[in-house]
């Protein structure tokens, strides 16, 4: 008897028994939201490893885009309305007033290709052995009323890193879109209150992964703050290039 033979002939008790035994099989794998993961539960899913140079970050950082004056002038007066209580902010405070319209200004949207900015999206990895899922605090993806192939997360805009690390969370999430998009690399950037950082993950091997952080830019210098415009203005070129 062959499997399509099979299939027809079981009983609809065979069916809810399996469909059963599927379903505890499946509450049986373990899962990571991001907001709870940690470097150990990293450790323990992959072999990864943090690239201690900045190399990697050359081309991206030394890049030539040019400033408007009127970009300059608009981080210039972000800084001056802010400086004073950025450290206080709480994290909704941090994320509206002063980050948000950065990345507005930068407009991550484009309607012919299309793509754009999506905040508080699900994202879900599931394998065998584990799943991957939860809300995600930003991410540029390929579509408009729902993301497709994400290119690059901004993850956790907390006051302080005490609170919470945001570090294993952006890294989480950047390997579930490199296995959902099958990349071989993947970019973003965590922010812990003025203070930016940039982050490249790479996929070695099959479940092996290696990533690098930047160097620190603090939002509240004005040139720090234009090299993070500048940053961003080249993810955005970048994407634009991968998906035309």
């Amino acid at each position: 008897m062959d499997i399509q033979n099979l299939i027809d002939n079981l009983t609809p008790e065979s069916l809810e028994e399996i469909n059963e035994a599927f379903a505890k099989k499946q509450k049986n794998i373990p899962t990571y939201s991001y907001s709870q993961i940690t470097f150990k539960d990293l450790k323990k899913l992959f072999d990864i490893k943090n690239n201690m140079t900045f190399d990697i970050f050359d081309k991206w950082f030394n890049n030539n885009i040019e400033l408007k004056s009127d970009d300059i002038q608009f981080l210039l007066d972000l800084i001056k309305n802010h400086e004073i209580l950025i450290d206080s902010y709480k994290e909704e405070d941090l994320k509206v007033k002063f980050i948000t319209p950065i990345l507005n200004r930068i407009q991550f949207l484009d309607l012919n290709i299309p793509f754009r900015d999506f905040y508080e999206e699900q994202l879900t990895y599931k394998t065998d052995h584990f799943i991957l899922t939860g809300v995600t605090d930003f991410l540029i993806a390929k579509g408009l009323e729902f993301p497709d192939e994400p290119y690059f997360f901004i993850q956790e805009f907390k006051k302080s890193i005490k609170n919470d690390d945001p570090r294993p969370q952006l890294l989480a999430e950047l390997i579930s879109a490199i296995e959902l998009n099958q990349f071989s690399l993947m970019k973003g950037a965590y922010i812990v209150g003025a203070i930016w950082h940039f982050v490249i993950l790479e996929k070695i091997e099959t479940n092996k992964y290696q990533y690098s952080i930047s160097k620190l830019f603090n939002a509240t210098n004005i040139e720090d703050l234009k090299s993070i415009y500048q940053n961003l203005l080249f993810v955005k070129n970048e994407i634009i290039e991968i998906t035309a």
